[in-house]
């Protein structure tokens, strides 16, 4: 029976004095855009469109401290512990409210997961002494004094949340964080009244809420996230999770229950715990079902559900009572409004990519992969204006930066006309998708080409312009979205290797001994030597690094790995390749090591390197001379969001920009920030 997605998600739910308008929620989460322990103006505007969008409630902060020994300012993270958070707390609840939307706050305390040499230095502390894998703390394990003061900082902490207009407060016990170290066999090996059986080791749990009601009231919405099973072998059981939920309810604890699935205390329980596109969809709503068949509070539930469809098919089915969609906000934070006004074809579908999570862990903000927007309500409109004067815009090269190019140009009113030299759009994307678990990856292409298509965008496929076919169009503006060509020529010989495109294109058939060699330190090596090994080659995976994939955040990186070591692919790292020769029917690579220089050698029949791209450039160059800016980009302008203004050749006829990988290598969301960010002010 189909379910109307409209008629189920729209309808409120009421818990205590708190109506949320509808069943859409984003779950608290660390963005890195909290400044110094306050959320700000990037904070406020990144929750405050989702408001705008329609969703029904926004849980912020994402483990707010609620004492000084779990660090925040320096890793993002919302600073609970003392009252200058209230007028801050107050500004973002009005903000959120005047859009209509609910807002709650998340309190925590990261315990053994922090990071002992931020903020204050202190000591960290845990349920035990047992080291953190991921993040390599030693902790102490929480003595009574310790406990005492936790408790009374959760209580303070609600408070303060109460005090800044926050309509209900939840206790992170999720994630592996402090409270789920007490909660878990794996991390709590107490044998005070803390340690042992399942009602110790929800002692602390069950302390903090009694702390907090006192704090705030009994009208005052309070819930927990819990993992509902930790999915690890000498873990919390699911039957666990349903008894210790059971006791929350049964004694009035919690008005609502958020359950998760999974833990998070290394490297491979973190894309369990955060599931991406290697999964199904809605893996873990089973444990939330569960839970919901044994308490009578609404039951809240996030991890992987991406579409309204399965959304709504949730709600009605009975499994849960608010559906979280937070990374699916990140790609689009209109779902709900799109909903409404039957433009469900116009979400920007959240791929599973798990760039916004991984990008926090390396570089401290998180980023949607394909919506640049987001982080950057100030500078980058979800929404943009018609241009005043209408131009022709031509664009050359149909990826992600072409796309995303013609789309706002479009969307700005402009006479828009896009050359794709292949049969298809998509670009670099489609080769992508064509690695094992990445297939959702061309989601992001196929939804702009419905854009532009939709738009009426001029499309020319299979054309290679030429400058004189570019001058035909009388153009304004040229984009240059041409993207780049394998780059191997970093090595002696390497006229003897394959690219990762020769591979994943399917020109060339896999070998029956290959070894991949990354350059890079991004995805494209990695990607192929798993479509490698899961075609029967005995792959080795080397790298001059200290080990693959460097610059992949944590999700991604532990999958490679566990796949990759399920084919028992070999990694070398800190190797050189710094020759190729032939030898017979087969290759000779020489070897070098990266510290040593001490060199050796493999017999392998094929060599592939991945070393980036370089930019496929001729026609920008041809173009150059007949531009009035002469490529030149106004950096300034372009970092403060003004418009391109620079004039350097009078005898010029249009304007002539380049984008993406025509630019440098770089990624997916390089590529359509250049082109959202340059062509909005068109």
């Amino acid at each position: 029976m189909s379910v109307d997605p409209i008629q189920v998600l729209m309808k409120p739910l009421k818990i205590k004095g708190v109506t949320i308008r509808n069943r859409i929620m984003s779950t608290a989460h660390s963005s890195g855009f909290v400044q110094g322990g306050l959320p700000q103006e990037q904070y406020r505007r990144y929750q405050e469109e989702k408001a705008k969008g329609g969703i029904g409630m926004t849980m912020i902060a994402g483990t707010a401290s609620v004492t000084p020994d779990s660090p925040n300012k320096e890793a993002g993270h919302v600073d609970l512990s003392n009252d200058e958070i209230i007028p801050y707390f107050q500004e973002l609840a009005k903000t959120i409210r005047a859009q209509g939307a609910s807002v709650m706050a998340q309190l925590g305390h990261m315990g053994r997961r922090a990071i002992w040499d931020r903020d204050h230095w202190l000591p960290i502390i845990s349920a035990s002494t047992i080291r953190e894998p991921t993040n390599h703390s030693f902790p102490k394990e929480a003595e009574d004094w310790d406990i005492r003061r936790l408790v009374k900082g959760f209580g303070e902490g609600a408070l303060r949340c109460k005090q800044g207009d926050m309509q209900g407060v939840e206790v992170g016990g999720a994630y592996m964080h402090l409270i789920e170290q007490f909660l878990s066999p794996l991390s709590n090996v107490r044998t005070d009244k803390y340690g042992g059986s399942l009602e110790n080791r929800s002692r602390l749990l069950i302390e903090i809420l009694e702390s907090m009601r006192e704090h705030v009231g009994d009208d005052f919405v309070i819930g927990t996230r819990i993992s509902g099973d930790e999915l690890r072998k000498g873990g919390l059981t699911q039957g666990e999770a349903i008894e210790l939920c059971e006791t929350l309810d049964r004694r009035g604890l919690v008005d609502y229950l958020s359950v998760m699935g999974g833990e998070a205390q290394d490297h491979i329980s973190h894309p369990t715990a955060m599931p991406g596109m290697s999964y199904p969809v809605a893996p873990f709503l089973y444990l939330a079902s569960a839970v919901k068949q044994a308490v009578s509070v609404p039951i809240f539930h996030a991890q992987r559900i991406t579409d309204v469809n399965t959304a709504a098919r949730a709600v009605a089915d009975g499994h849960l009572d608010m559906v979280a969609m937070t990374r699916p906000h990140m790609a689009d934070p209109h779902i709900v409004k799109k909903m409404v006004e039957g433009r469900t074809d116009d979400i920007r579908p959240c791929v599973g990519a798990n760039y916004c999570i991984d990008r926090f862990y390396i570089r401290g903000q998180a980023r949607c992969l394909h919506n640049p927007a987001m982080g950057r309500e100030r500078d980058i409109p979800y929404e943009f204006e018609k241009s005043k004067t209408k131009k022709t815009v031509v664009i050359v090269g149909g990826g992600p930066a072409g796309l995303e190019a013609a789309r706002v140009c479009a969307l700005k009113g402009h006479n828009t006309i896009l050359f794709e030299r292949s049969s298809q759009l998509g670009g670099q994307v489609l080769l992508a998708a064509k690695s094992p678990r990445h297939e959702a990856l061309a989601n992001i292409t196929q939804w702009l080409e419905l854009q532009v298509r939709k738009l009426n965008v001029d499309i020319r496929l299979e054309a290679e312009p030429t400058e004189e076919d570019i001058n035909k169009e009388a153009p304004d503006i040229v984009l240059i979205a041409t993207g780049g060509d394998p780059a191997t020529a970093q090595v002696k010989g390497a006229e003897h290797a394959l690219s990762v495109w020769d591979i994943l294109s399917g020109e060339v058939e896999p070998a029956e001994t290959v070894l991949v060699y990354d350059d890079n330190s991004e995805h494209q090596a990695p990607q192929c030597a798993e479509y490698c090994a899961s075609r029967g080659s005995k792959v080795e995976f080397m790298t001059h690094d200290r080990a693959m994939g460097q610059d992949i955040g944590l999700t991604e990186a532990a999958l490679y790995r566990k796949h990759l070591y399920g084919y028992d692919v070999i990694f070398t790292p800190d190797q050189k390749l710094v020759e190729i020769y032939p030898e017979g029917n087969r290759l000779i690579a020489v070897l070098q090591n990266a510290y040593t220089d001490v060199e050796e050698e493999r017999v392998i029949d094929q060599i592939i390197i991945e070393n980036g791209v370089l930019p496929r450039d001729k026609l920008y160059f041809g173009l150059k001379p007949g531009s009035t800016n002469l490529g030149e980009v106004d950096l300034h302008a372009l970092v403060d969001g003004r418009p391109q203004d620079i004039e350097s050749n009078p005898d010029g006829k249009y304007q002539l920009f380049r984008i993406g990988d025509a630019v440098t290598s770089r990624n997916i969301h390089a590529a359509i920030y250049d082109a959202v960010r340059l062509c909005k002010d068109f």
